[in-house]
C-alpha cells in the first residue's frame, strides 16, 4: 500500500470530533492504534501483512491524520481514551487483539485499567506508558506551546519535518516524510500540531501505572533498541509492570519502528498474535 493509496473511508462521531476509520482483511478482530504526532498511516505496511489473517481496524484519533481538527478541541489522553472505548462499542468488538504504538499505548492502557476494556492480546510498541514522556523537544513544546504555535508557516514546517524525521533511526523516504508531515500543515494542521502536545499531561499515565499490575491478557512489549524519544529502559519498566509481559527489542530501529523495521515488527506481531 503506497503513500497515495492510504485512505480511511468510514466515519464515527466521537465526543471530541469526527473519527476517520476503516477495516481491512478477514479474520479475528485486530485493532491498531497510532501515536503522536502520527496517524494510522504508520500502519499501512502492517495492515497489508496482517490482513491475510485478521480483520484489521485502523483509525485516526480526533485531532490527528484525516480526523477532525478544530479550535478548542479536547485531544487529551482521557478524551482519546473515551473516543477509543466508544469506537470499540460502535464496532461491536468485545475482546479484540490490540496493537498500540506510542501515545496509542497510553490510550489502550487507560481503556483497560479505567474502562474495563478487555483485550484478547495486547502488543505495546514503543508505548507512552511510564513517566517521563517524550523527547526533549516534546517537553520543550509542551511547556511553551503558544510560542511555537505563532511560528511562521515555513519555519513551522521545517521544525515538524526535523522532529518527525528524528523519530526514525534510518532516513525516511521523502514521500513517507511528506505524508507524515502533511496533516500538521496549513491553517488547520499547524494549530492542531501544538494543541496535541500542549494537552499532553504525565498525570494521565500516573493515574493508571499502578493498574498495570492488574492486567491479565497476554502482553508483548516491542521496542526499537535505538529509540531516542523513549529509550528502551522505558520498555523494560513497562514489561516489568505487567504480569507475564515479554519484551522484544528490535535492532536498527528507533521510535518509529514501523518505518525502520517493518518486516521484523510484523514477524514479531504475527508470532505473538497466533
Amino acid at each position: 500500500m503506497t503513500e497515495a493509496d492510504w485512505r480511511l473511508g468510514r466515519r464515527f462521531e466521537a465526543p471530541n470530533g469526527t473519527v476517520h476509520w476503516d477495516r481491512f482483511g478477514d479474520g479475528a478482530p485486530l485493532v491498531l492504534l497510532h501515536g503522536t504526532p502520527f496517524s494510522s498511516y504508520v500502519w499501512r505496511h502492517a495492515v497489508r501483512a496482517l490482513g491475510d489473517r485478521y480483520t484489521v481496524h485502523v483509525w485516526d484519533m480526533p485531532g490527528y491524520g484525516a480526523s477532525a481538527k478544530y479550535e478548542g478541541q479536547d485531544v487529551s489522553l482521557p478524551a482519546q481514551q473515551a473516543a477509543f472505548t466508544a469506537l470499540l462499542g460502535h464496532w461491536g468488538l468485545e475482546r479484540p487483539a490490540v496493537v498500540a504504538h506510542d501515545f496509542g499505548g497510553a490510550v489502550a492502557l487507560r481503556a483497560a485499567v479505567l474502562d474495563g476494556v478487555a483485550y484478547e492480546r495486547l502488543a505495546l510498541v514503543d508505548a507512552v506508558s511510564v513517566r517521563p514522556w517524550g523527547s526533549d523537544f516534546f517537553r520543550l513544546v509542551n511547556a511553551s506551546a503558544d510560542v511555537f504555535a505563532a511560528l511562521p508557516p515555513h519555519l513551522h514546517e521545517a521544525l515538524v519535518r526535523a522532529y518527525v524525521a528524528s523519530a526514525a533511526h534510518r532516513e525516511l523516504r521523502a514521500a513517507t516524510l511528506d505524508a507524515l508531515v502533511r496533516p500538521w500543515l496549513g491553517e488547520e494542521g499547524q494549530p492542531a500540531f501544538y494543541r496535541q502536545i500542549a494537552q499532553a499531561d504525565e498525570r494521565h499515565t500516573a493515574e493508571v501505572e499502578d493498574g498495570y499490575a492488574r492486567l491479565d491478557q497476554p502482553t508483548l512489549v516491542v521496542w526499537g533498541r535505538q529509540d531516542t524519544w523513549l529509550p528502551p529502559e522505558r520498555g523494560e519498566r513497562l514489561a516489568a509492570a505487567i504480569p507475564g509481559a515479554r519484551l522484544r527489542l528490535l535492532e536498527g530501529a528507533g521510535h518509529l519502528v514501523q518505518e525502520d523495521a517493518p518486516a521484523e515488527l510484523v514477524a514479531a506481531l504475527l508470532a505473538f498474535l497466533r
